[in-house]
């Protein structure tokens, strides 16, 4: 069986509050991409993780690794020994912010409810794997908040192209957290707008984790500059924590020149274009 693993872009991120058990409360808007990780599982004899893939060497094979820990939750919820070989091919850099990992935990879960033939674990188990793993669960673009446990539909419904940029540098989400001046934000502002005029809404909002991993890693501001310079790009962002960051285009050809055009003067960033999931 073989699962899609697909990129994950916070839009816009807003980080509105802080609950006293130390998790984060966000109001995000998350679109799913068509360029991702890929997944295959078989049946073995006991429970094997094997990755290959551009980044597979940075793929850690252990308990630590979230698609253990999927597959770990999912035989404990079903009382099921989890004898199954799970094959990684991980296409996007790892601690980037476009939730790789979280995406791999999702597709695992998905993976294995269709191959045991049984249900997903609750959203609250889910979440304790990663406040992203319930959102990448989804398709298209959603909003996001609390954290992570509630997935509504959004009316942004843009169908352009996005350039993806990393440039090769993993961030700590909970050290950018600690960078923030302030937790408390306003939510994402939804109105009329969004479907009007989708760009000229989201450039009213923010990721309020943007300023906080530029001063922690700058290269990432390098990042933003050379997207921002390309032609007819409609707006450039980070996603989620960095160091990944977006550039948006409606024109294809505009979109492929872009890439091209980062790739030739920084050969050692990650480059990839991709358009919504259906």
């Amino acid at each position: 069986m073989k699962i899609f693993a697909p990129a994950k872009v916070n839009l816009a991120l807003h980080v509105t509050g802080q609950r006293i058990d130390g998790y984060h409360e966000l109001d995000s808007a998350v679109v799913l991409l068509d360029c991702g990780d890929d997944i295959q599982i078989a049946s073995h004899a006991g429970f094997k993780l094997t990755a290959d893939g551009p980044f597979g060497a940075m793929v850690p094979l252990d308990g630590s690794n979230l698609i253990a820990k999927a597959a770990d939750l999912m035989a404990q919820y079903h009382a099921k020994s989890p004898d199954v070989h799970i094959h990684l091919t991980k296409n996007l850099p790892p601690s980037s912010g476009i939730g790789g990992g979280s995406s791999d935990a999702a597709a695992t879960l998905a993976g294995l409810a269709r191959f045991w033939d049984c249900d997903l674990p609750s959203l609250a188990d889910m979440t304790r794997l990663g406040a992203d793993v319930p959102v990448c669960l989804q398709r298209g673009t959603v909003r996001m908040r609390g954290i992570g446990q509630q997935i509504d539909p959004l009316a942004w419904e843009w169908r352009g192209w996005y350039v993806l940029v990393n440039p090769g540098v993993g961030v700590s989400t909970p050290d950018v957290f600690r960078h923030l001046p302030n937790k408390s934000n306003p939510p994402l502002s939804v109105s009329e707008q969004i479907t009007t005029d989708p760009i000229g809404w989201l450039r009213h909002q923010r990721n309020d984790l943007q300023p906080a991993a530029v001063q922690m890693a700058p290269v990432i501001q390098d990042v933003l500059d050379a997207l921002s310079h390309q032609d007819d790009v409609e707006l450039v962002r980070m996603s989620g924590s960095g160091a990944t960051c977006f550039a948006l285009f409606s024109d294809h050809d505009a979109c492929h020149r872009a890439a091209g055009n980062v790739q030739r003067h920084h050969p050692d960033w990650w480059v990839s274009t991709a358009r919504a999931c259906n």
